[in-house]
């Protein structure tokens, strides 16, 4: 039977697949579009087992708040190439599967995956595309931050052409702070903090590192009275390097920490959470 340009475009449209994959299968499919549109899904479903050992690691991260910027959430759509990653398509679908997470909230990446994507999970979306772009796709990562109404903002920032992204929350409402949020943002892109402060550190990394700081210290002859003092000294400069609010201020080349930043605009603002993911 004559398959006409218009069902090719309709089948194109919904499924994002070639134009002649999509001829093939509705050839395949003697015409039946809801036929078609399973051949394509098969096709991706046998393409995802054939590449499940390729190593995804390029991609894009989408970062996103609501309107009123009391919700965030920041996730990593994984592909495996580059080419791929730059593409248009690959870029708008991650931001759908955005979008459907902010509105939805889910609680975790499994949960984000069953999630309706018209008319199929999530999973199911990603298999499919699979099949239409050729390479291993992944959804990897996801975070959120929830603030209740009244009780802080969160910001976004994209690092990089897509390559990372961050959500921060702020104790206070109000544009005023919108320009400290997104530049906290992008001091946790490019430092890599562990927590907001010391309070935020797991107590295996803390117990860690005082056992590392009294090993160096007896190493280096320091008196066995002292290796408690010494470590907790090291265990100190650990929560400067690398918790958020003890770390120095990047744009300010050092002469302040972000917490001295963040003051300086208000003596009662502060960071309460972030979220960070970035490809590799």
């Amino acid at each position: 039977m004559g398959i006409s340009a218009s069902d090719v475009k309709r089948l194109r449209d919904q499924t994002g697949a070639g134009m002649m994959d999509c001829k093939k299968a509705l050839t395949e499919a003697e015409g039946d579009f809801d036929k078609a549109i399973e051949i394509l899904r098969k096709k991706g479903q046998k393409l995802s087992a054939k590449r499940a050992d390729r190593e995804a690691k390029e991609g894009v991260v989408i970062a996103k708040t609501s309107a009123n910027k009391n919700i965030g959430i920041v996730l990593r759509l994984s592909c495996e190439t580059d080419f791929v990653a730059k593409g248009e398509g690959f870029i708008q679908l991650a931001d759908s599967f955005a979008d459907l997470a902010l509105s939805k909230l889910p609680e975790n990446t499994e949960e984000l995956l069953t999630l309706d994507y018209n008319g199929m999970t999530l999973a199911k979306k990603i298999e499919e595309q699979t099949g239409v772009i050729g390479e291993k796709i992944e959804l990897t990562d996801y975070a959120k931050i929830e603030t209740a109404a009244g009780g802080g903002q969160v910001l976004p920032y994209i690092h990089m052409g897509y390559k990372a992204g961050v959500i921060v929350a702020l104790n206070k409402e109000g544009s005023q702070f919108e320009d400290a949020g997104k530049n906290v943002a992008m001091q946790v892109a490019a430092m890599h903090p562990i927590a907001v402060d010391e309070n935020g550190v797991a107590q295996e990394i803390i117990d860690k590192e005082l056992e590392i700081g009294m090993e160096i210290a007896r190493k280096e002859g320091k008196p066995e009275a002292m290796l408690e003092k010494i470590a907790q000294g090291k265990l100190n400069k650990y929560f400067k390097e690398n918790t958020l609010l003890h770390q120095a201020y990047v744009k300010s080349s050092g002469k302040e920490n972000v917490k001295g930043y963040l003051n300086s605009l208000d003596p009662e603002l502060t960071v309460t959470d972030f979220k960070h993911i970035k490809l590799g």
